[in-house]
């Protein structure tokens, strides 16, 4: 860095760190990381009250600076005797005392960082220090000599390292915690020549033209705090975060890819503890390239922290900086740069979640700590195909997934045992299959269904929230609803702080019967996601409906439908709604706008009434409710040849589905059937048909297996017909 880049400033420097330290940790490792973890939060949060922030906390040292050096002082001060009061409930060989040295002088700047003699001779009176004692430097003591209600000892000129001229050391006294408990005047420094008056003169005057330089060149402006008092949520009873989207620092915009990844990642290492209240990564990234402040985010998502950073790669190199933010005060709790290669990036994420971790006081559980200590692959290059695929997989759109897929099967390609890429191909394939958007990477519906599960196969051979979620998904929509509610509760169990865990589960309970616990669930995600998208309006919506609360219902489906108003499903539930609410012209007109948008899907026929009963409620009383809102909102009642076959079939307390009026037979059954010359009909899509089928079997498809035309052409009205389609095996 040329000279000119560099910054100077005039300072309050303090330096700390603990005494005999190196005892404490051979005694007992865990009380005494505990013990300091917790202290040093409170030091953290005395130095912001005091308007200071801290530079950098590495082991057993801490390093804050001030613009005040009455603050920093008084600050230090306030420490000991908290620390004071801490101890005093602690076991004599478990007390942590920390060594508190004081310096004004002179630093260089280098982003968050401060170097300079001004931070050495700050260091020098740490180590005269004593432990739970403050000593302060010679420009210290002049400056604040008459200004605070303190005593001071005076300790003599210190030697300091690379320092050509002694530097004076003054003891504070006289507050609980001091190292010495008694009360002597300060005295007169011995030897004070005119020579040493010139020059204190002299440093005073140069100290404040730096004052002055600083304070209309180069001092940045407040920034501005949040108030909990205008916060959209209240505050939760732990520690609450906002990761926003890092900067992509490095020159090149095709690496957002990986400054996304990286932000994404510390979400997830982040909500997957206990002690933390994390969130969204929906909610964050509404943030990204807009020029938001730290209050604007806290304020709106309701957190008291916020992290903030940048990534910077150029070929193999990787840098991070981060830095934590108390949105109430603005003061920095901890603030740090990474440099590594990118097989390291993994490490750089630990530590970086670690230190977060201890800024925030939070224990990690011994699950959390395997957690955070786990590498999803030891591949960068499968890391970084995954990356890209996981940018084009957050968009969610049709075209993304189509380009989501090739870069998440290179990741499993380089690295077979990458869980997460498993998961996130499993994901792409099936809802794709259940958006119809199958087409769009070449397959049929059952082609796109199929790959689906196979990837979750591999995927929950070492599980991942994602694979459960996509499995709880999956069992819903086959009716087997206790496994769905299984599989979201493994996945919430995993990553408390994901919103979508709290969506499936939702969703699970209300086509389970349980409406009230999924509205419950859904307000979980909410709040862990205010910026939403329009789907958990929709799902809230259901829930109320299924309430019989249906002028919640409406509000709820009326902002999903605002916000998205392609979803042809929101609209049926609203129509739904404003029909148990008499609201006639309203329900017509959301039925119209629910039809017209099935045309542009294909479907030419208008929705009737005998269609409600392909919904997979497991209650009886639920398709009902549905059925008479729709009734009331206009919905004629058929007929439609596919609503006739499908209603027909219902499902069991297994979750299987059953033709009414139907025997269900086991293999061997259909085998004596089969010998005895009784036709099989195999309704399944033509892919799997033309993969491989009984021998002799005739194909229907779902429309035409119950026409009686069709069936008529194969088999006598009181002949026996054996019919088959896909399901459990």
């Amino acid at each position: 860095m040329a000279k000119e880049d560099l910054k100077r400033r005039l300072s309050a420097i303090l330096s700390a760190d603990v005494e005999g330290y190196s005892l404490l940790m051979r005694e007992d490792e865990e009380a005494t990381v505990h013990t300091l973890t917790t202290y040093r939060a409170a030091m953290t949060h005395l130095i912001q009250q005091y308007r200071g922030r801290v530079v950098d906390s590495p082991g057993d040292n801490l390093l804050a600076e001030f613009t005040s050096v009455v603050d920093c002082v008084n600050c230090s001060v306030e420490i000991q005797r908290e620390f004071a009061e801490r101890n005093a409930e602690l076991p004599e060989n478990r007390r942590m005392q920390f060594r508190i040295g004081i310096n004004l002088g002179d630093v260089i700047e280098e982003g968050e960082r401060i170097y300079g003699d001004g931070v050495n001779i700050a260091a020098r009176m740490e180590s005269v220090a004593e432990g739970g004692g403050v000593c302060i430097s010679g420009t210290v003591y002049d400056a604040i000599e008459n200004k605070i209600g303190l005593q001071y000892e005076y300790l003599g000129e210190q030697e300091c390292k690379n320092i050509d001229c002694p530097v004076r050391a003054y003891r504070v006294l006289s507050f609980p915690g001091a190292a010495a408990h008694r009360v002597i005047k300060a005295k007169k420094a011995v030897g004070r020549t005119w020579r040493n008056v010139f020059i204190v003169v002299l440093a005073v005057l140069v100290a404040g033209a730096s004052v002055a330089v600083w304070h209309f060149y180069f001092r940045s402006p407040p920034m501005e705090v949040a108030s909990v008092e205008r916060m959209a949520f209240p505050l939760p009873d732990k520690p609450s975060i906002a990761v926003l989207p890092f900067a992509n620092m490095s020159g090149d915009p095709k690496q957002e890819y990986f400054a996304d990844g990286i932000t994404d990642d510390l979400i997830t290492d982040l909500s997957k503890i206990k002690g933390l209240f994390v969130i969204a990564r929906n909610s964050m990234f509404t943030y990204k390239g807009k020029p938001v402040m730290v209050k604007q985010v806290a304020e709106e998502l309701g957190v008291l922290y916020v992290l903030e950073g940048s990534v910077r790669r150029a070929g193999k190199q990787v840098r991070i900086n981060a830095q934590l933010i108390d949105a109430t005060t603005g003061g920095h709790l901890w603030a740090e740069r990474y440099d590594g290669k990118m097989d390291d990036v993994f490490a750089l994420q630990d530590r970086i979640t670690r230190k977060i971790v201890g800024a925030l006081a939070v224990k990690l559980t011994a699950g959390e700590e395997k957690q955070v200590a786990r590498k999803e692959t030891d591949s960068a290059e499968a890391y970084d195909a995954f990356l890209k695929g996981l940018v084009h997989y957050w968009r969610d759109t049709r075209e993304d997934f189509v380009q989501a897929v090739p870069y998440l099967e290179k990741a499993v390609e380089l690295d077979p045992n990458y869980s997460r890429a498993y998961a996130a191909l499993a994901a792409v394939y099936w809802r794709s299959a259940r958006r119809k958007w199958h087409s769009s990477l070449g397959l049929v519906y059952y082609e796109a269904w199929e790959k689906g599960k196979q990837y979750l196969q591999e995927a929950m051979k070492d599980p991942t929230p994602l694979a459960h979620l996509v499995a709880s998904d999956l069992y819903r929509r086959e009716g087997r609803f206790q496994e769905s509610i299984t599989e979201a509760t493994r996945a919430i169990v995993l990553d408390a702080n994901d919103p979508v865990g709290y969506v499936a589960m939702a969703r699970a309970l209300i086509m389970a019967g349980s409406p009230a616990e999924g509205a419950d669930s859904m307000k979980k995600a909410g709040r862990l996601d205010p910026h939403s998208p329009p789907t958990y309006l929709k799902t809230l919506g259901l829930a109320q409906y299924g309430m019989d609360r249906f002028k919640e219902a409406a509000a709820s489906l009326e902002q999903a439908t605002k916000l998205n108003p392609d979803d042809e499903w929101g609209f049926l539930f609203l129509a739904a709604a404003y029909g148990q609410l008499g609201r006639e012209q309203e329900a017509k007109s959301a039925v119209e706008t629910f039809n017209g948008l099935r045309a542009k899907s294909g479907w030419n026929n208008p929705y009737t009434l005998q269609q409600v009963a392909v919904f997979a409620f497991k209650e009886q009383t639920d398709i009902e409710r549905l059925r008479e809102g729709l009734r009331q909102a206009g919905v004629p009642p058929g007929p439609d040849p596919v609503a006739d076959a499908e209603n027909l079939i219902t499902r069991t307390k297994e979750g299987l589905w059953e033709v009414k009026g139907a025997t269900t037979v086991d293999v061997v059954t259909a085998k004596a059937l089969f010998d005895r010359g009784a036709p099989f009909i195999d309704s399944r899509p033509d892919v799997s048909w033309e993969k491989g089928h009984i021998r002799g079997a005739v194909h229907l498809d779902v429309v035409n297996v119950f026409s009686e035309v069709e069936l008529s052409k194969i088999v006598s009205k009181d002949d026996d017909v054996v019919m088959y389609c896909s399901g459990q095996t």
